[in-house]
């Protein structure tokens, strides 16, 4: 069992959950109550009542959390060494890939299936969409991101197209027939050639459970099922647990439905709000004791959640004892806002607290442009979440392209890449070469014997000698047959891209990261499943300080904290965001975005909204409207505030009084025009 001294270090309600027995538990756990080391320790406590590992399966939204989280429980496991690593942990998608490997076969799949990230899945739809013909429209069709934000929330909901387009496309329901034959025609296209995207990863999963033989066979490898950020679910992810759990009911989630804030890709707080009713006889367990936020920070944010109309009722409430009140600042403009942001970062960072423990922010990556450029007039270094990942580079994507024609010679989109690499060769030569080496069984040195343009079979010729070596050393370890690539693609690289020294490190990472697979196939899973963040070419330039500011989108900020943090533009229209009030379930979602950004706080918060926002470049036009607060910070919110302005006009000072003087004033005026 665990030890007394490790249980003795959870609070109540964390040792209730951790020691819960059989049976569903749901983990109401609020913003820095402590749920990953529940969680974790949960995995212990099971383990060490004699539940095996290996049937112990835990889910969460990317590799590291998960990894973190069996890290933790095998800390607390010492006398079993290296046992924990035995569970099965990771991400939906991953987790989906690895059962959908062991039964290809029953669930109608080919072994060899290839796995395709977003932007690839966006380049295949826009294939059959330009032989559909779609591209030639008249009218405006949807472009191909479009297409696959339709797709993808239709796939993933249990809305059907129709209620999909009127409610977050209301400008494509004229397209709907043609949407409904270029979905049609896309998924025919993916199992012909056996590529799966990310949704279907869940989706193969989820109709193989259907099968009664398939879901005992699967829902018993698992006498625990533990879920980390439940509601960010959809409907499908809700849909595979519940298939899962029919033998017994042992599944632990946790969760906040205060911080749902993902509906755009498809997630659902009905999941968590709608667990005890799909899990009859559920146990609910509630942590509200925050161990990040100072006491009048959650005073605030526990009076602005309770504005949702559907919650699990709790306030959070602070181990850390007092501090500043939250400040509510009204500024003049965005120009002010951006100038009282960066006198409050330099007066923290001066007080000890670097740079690097304060972030600003913001609804929208818009939002935050101005204070960028008054940012680099002060020299401050900042760094800003978003950008490409690692996959979405051309040249990593040319890679792991050649990679996946080995993996899978079936894979059209792969092959396109890769032929319109070499010069003399575009689109329709490309269709031509794809449809020889169809019909030469898919073999890829099949390529070499295609009749080219002269100014093409150089290139083509090389291609076929590297597939024709790649097919017989493909047994080999992946970093092997990445060298072999690595070595074809560089001249390529330099021919096609600037910049190419700084794209040569991302391949050669490429080959690094493959050290340790056995084997192609699981690496590029585990690649596309959980790629790297950032490229070495999209970096952007080195910030040589070793400290700088942070500034992030309020999604990408989930999960953090920071001791100080400034929430700009927290005007009606930026917060909520004018796309994103259309019913009261979006509202309540910018409400619960409104909260997340809030509770990142340790130990100072600030809230500015510009009163004033300019047409253009502020000083080029007085052209300007006004904004009004957030809606969501009422006056019972704003009592829990210290309320101060910026640049906004003060009341003139009351004058003395004086007689009234001897000549009158109105009489000289009317005297002009006599």
């Amino acid at each position: 069992m665990l030890t007394p001294e490790l249980l003795q270090e959870l609070n109540p309600r964390q040792r209730e959950a951790v020691s819960h027995g059989d049976g569903p538990l749901l983990i109401v756990a609020g913003a820095g109550s402590g749920k990953t080391k529940t969680l974790a320790y949960r995995v212990a406590y099971l383990i060490s009542e004699g539940v095996s590992p290996e049937r112990i399966l835990l889910l969460s939204f990317t590799r590291r959390a998960a990894e973190e989280m069996l890290k933790r429980a095998g800390a607390a496991l010492t006398a079993y060494p290296g046992v924990v690593q035995r569970a099965w942990g990771g991400t939906f998608h991953a987790v989906a890939n690895r059962i959908l490997r062991l039964y290809a076969r029953p669930a109608g799949l080919s072994p060899d299936f290839t796995v395709i990230d977003r932007t690839d899945a966006e380049d295949f739809l826009n294939l059959v969409r330009n032989e559909m013909g779609f591209a030639r429209k008249n009218k405006r069709f949807p472009r191909k991101a479009t297409c696959m934000g339709i797709y993808s929330r239709r796939v993933n909901s249990d809305e059907d197209l129709t209620t999909v387009l009127s409610k977050h496309y209301p400008w494509c329901l004229e397209w709907k027939d043609d949407l409904t034959a270029l979905f049609s025609a896309y998924v025919e296209r993916k199992q012909k050639q056996s590529v799966l995207d990310y949704d279907d990863l869940l989706l193969y999963l989820y109709y193989l459970l259907e099968d009664p033989r398939l879901k005992d066979a699967l829902g018993g490898r698992f006498d625990h099922i533990l879920v980390d950020e439940y509601q960010d679910t959809n409907r499908i992810q809700a849909g595979i647990l519940s298939r899962l759990r029919e033998r017994n009911q042992n599944i632990t989630v946790v969760g906040d439905d205060a911080q749902s804030i993902y509906s755009f890709r498809s997630a659902t707080v009905r999941n968590m709000l709608d667990f005890p009713s799909q899990f009859k006889d559920a146990t609910i367990v509630t942590l509200d004791q925050n161990y990040r936020s100072l006491e009048p920070i959650l005073d605030t944010t526990n009076r602005v959640i309770a504005q949702a109309h559907e919650r699990y009722t709790k306030d959070l409430w602070a181990t850390r004892g007092q501090g500043q009140q939250p400040q509510l600042i009204t500024c003049a403009d965005e120009g002010h806002e951006d100038e009282e942001v960066i006198r409050l970062v330099l007066e923290h960072y001066e007080q000890g607290i670097s740079l690097r423990r304060q972030a600003v922010l913001f609804r929208a990556a818009s939002h935050s442009a101005s204070l960028e450029l008054a940012l680099t007039r002060k020299n401050i270094p900042f760094h800003k979440y978003g950008g490409l990942r690692f996959l979405e580079a051309a040249h990593v994507k040319d890679v792991v392209s050649l990679l996946r024609i080995v993996e899978n010679p079936r894979d059209e989109i792969a092959w396109f890449r890769v032929l319109q690499l070499i010069s003399g060769i575009g689109p329709a030569t490309a269709n031509a070469i794809f449809t020889h080496v169809a019909s030469h069984g898919y073999d890829p040195a099949s390529v070499e014997s295609f009749s080219a343009p002269p100014s093409a079979r150089d290139g083509l010729h090389r291609l076929g000698h590297l597939m024709a070596d790649l097919v017989r050393v493909r047994s080999e370890v992946p970093s092997t047959l990445i060298e072999r690539v690595r070595m074809f693609y560089t001249p390529l690289l330099k021919e096609n891209y600037e910049n190419s020294e700084a794209r040569e490190h991302d391949i050669a990472h490429i080959e690094q990261l493959a050290t340790g697979y056995t084997s192609l196939e699981s690496f590029l899973d585990n690649l596309v499943l959980d790629p790297p963040m950032s490229t070495s070419d999209l970096a952007g330039p080195p910030i040589k300080d070793d400290d700088w500011l942070v500034l992030s989108t309020v999604h990408s900020a989930k999960g953090l904290e920071w001791d100080v943090v400034y929430l700009i533009h927290a005007a009606d229209g930026c917060l909520p965001s004018d796309m994103a009030t259309g019913s009261q379930e979006e509202i309540d979602e910018e409400l619960r975005l409104t909260y997340v950004a809030m509770t990142r706080a340790r130990d100072f918060l600030y809230v500015l909204w510009p009163l004033r926002f300019y047409g253009r470049t502020p000083g080029t036009t007085d052209r300007h409207t006004y904004a009004q607060r957030c809606r969501f910070f009422t006056d019972d919110v704003v009592g829990t505030m210290e309320q101060r302005s910026c640049g906004v006009e003060e009341q003139a000072p009351e004058l003395p009084s004086f007689e009234p003087p001897e000549h009158d004033i109105a009489a000289r005026i009317r005297g002009i025009w006599n």
